[in-house]
C-alpha cells in the first residue's frame, strides 16, 4: 500500500503517545483485514459460519464479542459484500473496532436510545441487535445522502425499532429525555487510513482543532438530551488528542463524570499530557485516563478512541 511521505510526517506528532511507534507505522502500511458482525436478529453465529465456510470463506472468532468474525475471502471478486447472506441481512461488514462503542454503551431492551450521528448504520444496527429490537432508537444524521444508506441497512438487517431523523445534532430537540446516547462523532478520521489510504491525504494540523469545536458542541447538546444518570458513549476514529481527551475534558467541565471502560482487546489509557507539533505542552484532567485508545498494531485493526460518560 502506497502512502505519501507527508502522511508519515504528519503522524510524527503522535510519536510520544503511541507505544511502539515504529510497529504502529509498519501496520499502517498493511491492508485492513475483513471482518463481519453476525446479525442475530436473523441467524445464529454458528449457522452463518457454516454457510460462509461452505462457500470457501475462512472465519475466525474475534476476541471482542461472539457476534464478530475476521474473514479471509476466497478472492477479491467474491468479497464479503457480494454474497447472498450479505444481501439477506445475515451479517454486516463491520470493522472490529467499530463494534466497541455500542458494547460500551450497553443498551438494554425497552430503553430509549439516541444515535446522534448514525449513518450509515453499523452501530445503530448493532444497538438494535443488542436490544433485540425492543425499545426505541432514534437514529439521526445531518446528511440526506448518508441517511439513504442508513435506511437501506436498517431494512436489510430487519431492524424494526428505529426512527430515522435528519438534523444537525447540535440542534437536535426532544421533549423526551434519552436513557443512553451514542455520539460516534464526525472527526478527522486519521485512524481509518488502513481502510481507505486516500482519506488522510488532506490532513492538516488545523483539521483536528476544527473538528474539536464541532464535537464539543455535540457533547453539550447530548448532555441536555440525557436523563439524569444517563450514559453517553463518545467515540472517534482518530489519534488527535484535540478530538479525544480535550473533548472529554470539556464534557467533564459541563457536568459529566467518566467511568472506567474494559474490553477484551488490547488498549491503552487516555493521555493526560502531550506535546504537539509546535512543542506546546498540553495537560488534561487526570480522569481522561479512564478513556481508552486502540491502535492498529495492537489487534491488527483500525484505530479508535472511546469514553463512557455519565450525566450527574
Amino acid at each position: 500500500m502506497s502512502i505519501p511521505q507527508k502522511v508519515f510526517k504528519y503522524y510524527e506528532r503522535y510519536r510520544s503517545i503511541i507505544p511502539d511507534y515504529d510497529e504502529f507505522i509498519s501496520y499502517i502500511l498493511k491492508p485492513l483485514p475483513y471482518s463481519i458482525r453476525v446479525n442475530t436478529l436473523k441467524i445464529t453465529p454458528e449457522k452463518l459460519a457454516q454457510r460462509m465456510e461452505s462457500k470457501g470463506f475462512i472465519l475466525r472468532k474475534s476476541k471482542l464479542h461472539p457476534w464478530f468474525f475476521e474473514v479471509d475471502c476466497i478472492d477479491e471478486e467474491r468479497g464479503i459484500g457480494a454474497t447472498l447472506e450479505h444481501a439477506l441481512g445475515y451479517y454486516y461488514a463491520q470493522e472490529i473496532v467499530s463494534g466497541i462503542p455500542p458494547i460500551v454503551l450497553d443498551p438494554k431492551p425497552w430503553e430509549l436510545i439516541l444515535d446522534m450521528a448514525a449513518a450509515p448504520g453499523s452501530k445503530t444496527t448493532q444497538i438494535a441487535q443488542m436490544m433485540k429490537c425492543k425499545g426505541t432508537i432514534v437514529a439521526n444524521d445531518v446528511s440526506r445522502e448518508r441517511v439513504k444508506a442508513l435506511k437501506s441497512n436498517l431494512d436489510r438487517l430487519g431492524v424494526t425499532n428505529t426512527i430515522v431523523t435528519i438534523c444537525d445534532a447540535r440542534r437536535f430537540y426532544s421533549d423526551i429525555m434519552f436513557d443512553r446516547i451514542l455520539l460516534d462523532a464526525p472527526c478527522s478520521s486519521e485512524a481509518t487510513i488502513r481502510k481507505d489510504p486516500s482519506l488522510p491525504l488532506d490532513l492538516s494540523y488545523r483539521l483536528p482543532r476544527s473538528f474539536s469545536r464541532l464535537q464539543k458542541s455535540m457533547i453539550e447538546r447530548a448532555y441536555h438530551l440525557l436523563k439524569h444518570d444517563g450514559i453517553l458513549v463518545y467515540s472517534v476514529c482518530t489519534f488527535a488528542p484535540e478530538e479525544c481527551e480535550e473533548v472529554v475534558e470539556y464534557a467533564l467541565k459541563i457536568g459529566f463524570e467518566i467511568e472506567e471502560v474494559d474490553i477484551p482487546l488490547k488498549y491503552v489509557e487516555g493521555v493526560t499530557e502531550w506535546v504537539d507539533e509546535r512543542g506546546r505542552r498540553r495537560s488534561y484532567d487526570p480522569d481522561v485516563s479512564k478513556a481508552i485508545r486502540i491502535y492498529p498494531h495492537f489487534e491488527n485493526s483500525g484505530g479508535m478512541f472511546v469514553a463512557k460518560l455519565r450525566k450527574v
